[in-house]
This record gives structure tokens, C-alpha cells and sequence, in this order.
């Protein structure tokens, strides 16, 4: 990840949730800047370009203009689609209304500070990778977008994000795209060919040290072989992505939607995501280590 420091706006009416928040992410040194209520949030946002935030922490309770509103209004500008925002919610109706205006990190008060740390360091690994993917797909080759039929493969995470964002830039709306594609990529290396369960990502997430033992592990002799295969094709009316990896296989159902009970996890809402952002026609193959998104074209 990127290691320059992240800018953070984090938005409550109570001055004391405020010097809390920053305590508790005081050792990760982000450059925090701080709202009282939506409306001075919603100013300082659009004074910004739409690079100058890696995170927003929300409350929801706020006068003039709460969270909710406030982040309606965020989810309509281009510029601040893909920012992640993370809100304050107790009820599982709080969480569901949250996801469907664009809000995939959830934080409960009093916080807990080391949950805190954990979920927003999550959301800006989140926000590096698809920067880092957007830059690139910014100096892909336009010829690419020729492809009819075409077979990859790859191990690395640096080699998931060049695909996704190559790929990317074949498809329509190819910001959402290469989000979608970069969580299914990533998903097929970490869980699929190198076996980092839920938990064990969550508490590397924690660490700090996610990427580190992304890379320990494929150094070991029972991953060198195992490898990502993509398959794209390119039929005339629709875009066929067939991803492969060479795992077990696992039990997918239960990751299709973003469920409220994952939702203060720092981890575990990808393929939701990828369906919810930019894929619909996502399908799971067998016992789960294939995947295949179908994206019809207009005209």
C-alpha cells in the first residue's frame, strides 16, 4: 500500500466523539479534518477535489443536515462515488438503509478504539487499491478494448490490480468495473489459491500486515504453482469475465449480499460489493473456486 500519509474527514456534532475518533487513530498519523455537522462537511467536500479524502467517518444523528442526507448527496457526485464512508448504526434496519445509499463500514458508539483502527486502516487499503487500479487503467493501451477472446493468468496482488485495470477499460462505467473486477481477483488469491480465511485476514488487517503475508505465502513452495486463470470473451452484445483459481472452493452463497451481521467486520463484503456496485450477473460455478460476471452492452 501506498505509504504516504491518508486524509480522513470525520463528521459529528459532539466535539468529544470528535477527540475521541482522533485519539484512537492517533498511531496510524492520518491527517485528520474534522466537521461539526453535515452542511460544513458537505462545504469542505465540495471545496475538495475528489482525491483529497481516503475516508469519511459519518455520525448519523446530526443537525442541519444528518448522516444519511449527507451521504445521499455524496453518492451522486462522480467525483465522491468511490469514497469509502464509514457510519454509525445499531439496529440491523440502521445497517440496511446504510448499504443501500452507498456505506460499507460500520462502527457502533461508544467506539471501540482498536475496532476503530481496524475498520477505517481496512477502508484505505480499500481506497489505495482502486486508486493505484485507476491510475493505471488511465495508461492502458486503448487497443485492449479490440480484445474479442483472451486467456490470463497471474499470482501476485500487483498482478491483479494491472488486470483489473486493463480489463477495465473494456467495459462501460469502467470505474465500477475495475472495482468489481479487483475485489473478485484479489478474492481468488488470498482466499482461493493461498487459503487466508475470514478471520485470518481480519486480524492481519489488524496488523497491519495483510499484503506482508499475502507475499510470505506465495514464496512458500505449495503456492508457487498454483495460479489465477481469466478468461474474457467478447461477443458482440455482452462481456463474459470467467475467473479460476486453483483452491478448494468455498461455500459462496453466503457472501452474495451484504449481510448486516458482517457489517462492523472489516473485511468479508467484496463479493457483495462487486454485485451490488457493478456486476448483477455474477454467478458462482461448482464447489466455488470459479467465477463469472456477464455484462450485457447497450446498442
Amino acid at each position: 500500500m501506498n505509504t504516504s500519509v491518508r486524509r480522513l474527514l470525520v463528521v459529528d456534532d459532539e466535539p468529544f466523539n470528535l477527540e475521541i475518533i482522533a485519539e484512537h487513530l492517533e498511531g496510524d498519523h492520518y491527517d485528520i479534518v474534522t466537521a461539526g455537522d453535515g452542511e460544513e462537511a458537505w462545504s469542505i467536500l465540495k471545496e475538495a477535489s475528489g482525491e483529497d479524502f481516503d475516508a469519511l467517518i459519518l455520525d448519523r444523528m446530526m443537525p442541519r443536515l444528518d448522516g444519511l442526507d449527507l451521504l445521499k448527496r455524496i453518492k451522486q457526485e462522480a467525483r465522491f462515488r468511490h469514497l469509502p464512508v464509514k457510519t454509525a448504526a445499531a439496529a440491523k434496519e440502521q445497517v440496511l438503509e446504510g448499504i443501500r445509499n452507498g456505506a460499507y463500514y460500520y462502527l457502533t458508539k461508544p467506539f471501540d478504539g482498536e475496532v476503530l483502527a481496524t475498520v477505517v486502516r481496512a477502508a484505505v487499503v480499500d481506497r489505495v487499491a482502486w486508486q493505484e487500479m485507476a491510475q493505471a487503467a488511465a495508461v492502458e493501451p486503448q487497443a485492449l478494448r479490440l480484445l474479442t477472446d483472451a486467456q490470463f493468468r497471474f499470482q501476485t496482488l500487483a498482478e491483479a490490480r494491472h488486470l483489473a485495470a486493463a480489463l477495465a477499460t473494456c467495459l462501460p462505467d469502467w470505474p465500477n468495473a475495475g472495482l468489481g473486477l479487483l475485489e473478485m481477483f484479489v478474492n481468488a488469491v488470498e482466499h482461493g489459491n493461498l487459503g487466508i480465511a475470514l478471520d485470518e485476514k481480519a486480524a492481519l488487517l489488524k496488523a497491519g500486515r495483510w499484503e506482508a503475508e499475502v507475499g510470505r505465502r506465495l514464496a512458500l513452495p505449495e503456492y508457487r504453482d498454483k495460479w489465477v486463470q481469466v478468461h474474457y470473451r467478447h461477443s458482440g452484445d455482452a462481456i463474459v469475465v470467467h475467473v479460476r483459481d486453483d483452491g478448494p472452493g468455498f461455500d459462496w452463497r453466503a457472501y452474495l449480499d451484504f449481510d448486516p451481521r458482517r457489517a462492523f467486520e472489516p473485511n468479508g463484503r467484496g463479493i457483495a460489493l462487486a454485485r451490488q456496485l457493478c456486476f448483477p450477473d455474477l454467478e458462482y460455478v461448482g464447489a466455488g473456486n470459479e467465477v463469472r460476471v456477464t455484462v450485457r452492452l447497450a446498442g
